[in-house]
């Protein structure tokens, strides 16, 4: 039963998260929001995902994993309703920062749920069943979300994922019993979580407004707070994370640093190509999310076999392979232009998804087996951590180009060179990150033999 609601979960974030996307074209429309405020879109709630992620995944430990679980898709699915209901951008912003802070309690509970009902000889397969969800909401989302925004409009994309909450809140109450927790109840440091959120938002605020003074003064904030933060934890008692599990296992440290890298460089596609297909070629929501789907898709099947393989041979084989894969679609992605044909995206998509798929099971599954029972929580919420500040860091230099070259400007056709050349050099920037990441899966160490 935790399987399948983690499972079902897995389906839902991403399939929310994934159908914005797509709508928002009409969505800037319908409420005049010009391009440097679309942008933030994604970005907002990456933002709150990423500064909550750690206190939500210790709370987990302290008071119950399914507990964490459940109120954040209470949150889900308030936060969602709020926003078909907002009538100005700024309004949309607010609730998608809360709707951010609901992926927290989701997908940094999720996997140390499924991490402390399953075998370690099993938990590859168990972490590739709710990848493969994930990937699946993602693979139907762009579809849903075209057909969606063509039908009923840009609102019905927040409204139709309520019913699917509910429904899970209601399975989770009658059928899955029993809670998962920590044996030990740890003090909660407030102080650890301020500092980190300080300097995850003046990261992002930084890096959106680069090349101002302002954005250089905030880039040294972040800085200084997180190296503040990482001294506070090591000399904490019962800190948010315990820094010295990035000493004890370089298997630990350089998969999620990988993580870090891999979801830089994919997580901000969805969200270029929306714009690419739908303004540049002139395609409907529809037909662009019809595209789009094909990456998701073939890391949907790759994800399952790529875990239970995981659970046979070093994980770091597997995902150095996909990594090598991903780099080879984005290079060949790289060189769209104007008449670029839809087949084309689709080939490199396919590509880039059948490396992702060999890539992140695998990977989940090195990160999780490099710690002790004890710290699963920590740990899920450290692995979901390094792939939101991956999506953020993508999503802000996604947004850095945009102020650059579009700034304030609505997206017409005379912006449509400024357009894809926003485009081309975010392609070019995920090809730097994949490369970089295929070194250090590479030279991440091997598996413990205790965990084979």
């Amino acid at each position: 039963m935790a399987l399948i609601v983690v499972c079902i979960g897995s389906f839902i974030g991403p399939l929310g998260m994934a159908s914005v996307n797509i709508a928002i074209p009409n969505l800037a429309a319908d409420l005049q929001a010009n391009a440097k405020l679309v942008g933030w879109l994604p970005t907002i709630f990456l933002l709150s995902s990423v500064a909550l992620m750690l206190p939500f995944g210790k709370l987990a430990d302290n008071y119950g994993r399914k507990r964490i679980y459940t109120y954040g898709l209470m949150l889900n699915a308030l936060s969602s309703l709020m926003c078909a209901w907002a009538d100005v951008i700024e309004w949309v912003l607010f609730w998608r920062f809360v709707q951010g802070a609901a992926s927290a309690m989701i997908f940094g509970t999720g996997v140390a749920i499924l991490s402390s009902v399953t075998p370690a000889n099993k938990r590859g397969f168990a972490l590739g069943l709710a990848a493969t969800c994930v990937y699946v909401g993602l693979t139907v989302a762009p579809a849903i979300g075209g057909w969606l925004t063509e039908i009923w409009g840009w609102r019905a994309v927040f409204l139709f994922q309520i019913p699917l909450v509910i429904a899970l809140i209601t399975l989770i109450k009658l059928g899955l019993k029993g809670e998962w927790k920590s044996e030990r109840h740890s003090k909660f440091d407030w102080r650890g979580t301020i500092i980190f959120a300080i300097s995850t938002s003046a990261l992002v605020f930084g890096l959106s407004l680069l090349p101002s003074l302002l954005g250089f003064v905030l880039l040294a904030i972040a800085l200084a707070s997180m190296v503040l933060f990482v001294f506070q934890q090591s000399r904490h008692t019962e800190p948010l994370i315990r820094v010295q599990m990035f000493l004890e296992s370089r298997v630990f440290s350089m998969s999620l640093t990988t993580s870090l890298l891999m979801y830089a460089s994919v997580y901000p596609l969805t969200f270029l190509l929306s714009l690419y297909l739908q303004y540049v070629k002139g395609f409907s929501p529809a037909h662009a999310g019809q595209i789009i789907l094909l990456q998701a898709l073939s890391m949907a099947i790759m994800a399952p076999l790529a875990g239970r393989l995981s659970d046979r041979v070093q994980p770091r084989i597997i995902a150095s392979v996909g990594c090598a894969i991903v780099a080879l679609g984005f290079i060949i992605l790289s060189q769209i232009g104007i008449e670029t044909t839809a087949s084309y995206i689709g080939a490199s998509l396919l590509l880039i998804g059948v490396g992702f798929g060999l890539f992140s099971t695998p990977n989940n599954n090195a990160i999780m087996g490099a710690v002790n029972s004890r710290e699963l929580g920590v740990a899920s919420a450290s692995m979901n951590l390094a792939r939101t500040i991956g999506n953020l860091v993508g999503m802000s230099l996604v947004n850095l180009l945009v102020h650059i070259f579009l700034g304030d400007a609505h997206i017409t056709e005379q912006q449509y060179p400024a357009l894809l050349h926003t485009i081309s050099l975010s392609l070019y920037i995920s090809v730097f990150c994949v490369v970089l990441a295929s070194f250090f899966s590479a030279f991440r160490g091997r598996k413990a033999k205790s965990e084979q």
